[in-house]
């Protein structure tokens, strides 16, 4: 089987150029899905919930926290892979269409441009402290809370390798 380059590539998206695509699926009746996170190291949790989020729509849109915003989030000592890699390795799952980066603390002003149809999460979050959810629940859209496969996280997996 031979895949592309471009075939990754044409997936990560600048934020003007994705809203123009996103105007074309949804003109299609696409029902667009966007998620947001670090996604640091890709473990078996993040494929298992990104799969699960696509699942819930026709488009499934990740934005990618940029490397200085994970500093922020993570500490200085993080992301262990900057963010082209973390966009090309996204962008190269099959049940991704789009992902795109997102430099500021949350993803509330891309949520807002996107106005995707369903919002998801996962984890232990409440609807109600999910950003974005307010906003895309009073424009009719749907915010999901799904589970993440136990025993898998980025922070533990760096832990084991540093006790190695």
């Amino acid at each position: 089987m031979s895949v592309e380059k471009n075939a990754i590539t044409q997936k990560i998206f600048s934020l003007p150029v994705l809203l123009i695509q996103i105007e074309d699926w949804k003109k299609k009746g696409e029902k667009i899905v966007f998620t947001n996170g670090c996604f640091d190291l890709i473990h078996p949790g993040h494929l298992s919930y990104l799969l699960e989020a696509a699942n819930l729509g026709d488009k499934l849109i990740i934005g990618v926290n940029t490397d200085r915003s994970v500093r922020k989030i993570k500490g200085e000592e993080r992301p262990i892979n900057n963010q082209q890699s973390r966009l090309q390795l996204l962008a190269a799952l099959f049940f991704v269409d789009a992902v795109v980066l997102f430099d500021e603390p949350t993803p509330a002003d891309l949520i807002k441009a996107i106005k995707p149809h369903i919002l998801v999460k996962g984890g232990d979050y409440k609807i109600e402290d999910i950003v974005g959810a307010k906003e895309t629940i009073e424009r009719g859209g749907a915010v999901k809370v799904l589970n993440f496969l136990p025993g898998y996280s980025s922070t533990h997996i760096i832990e084991k390798i540093k006790q190695l």
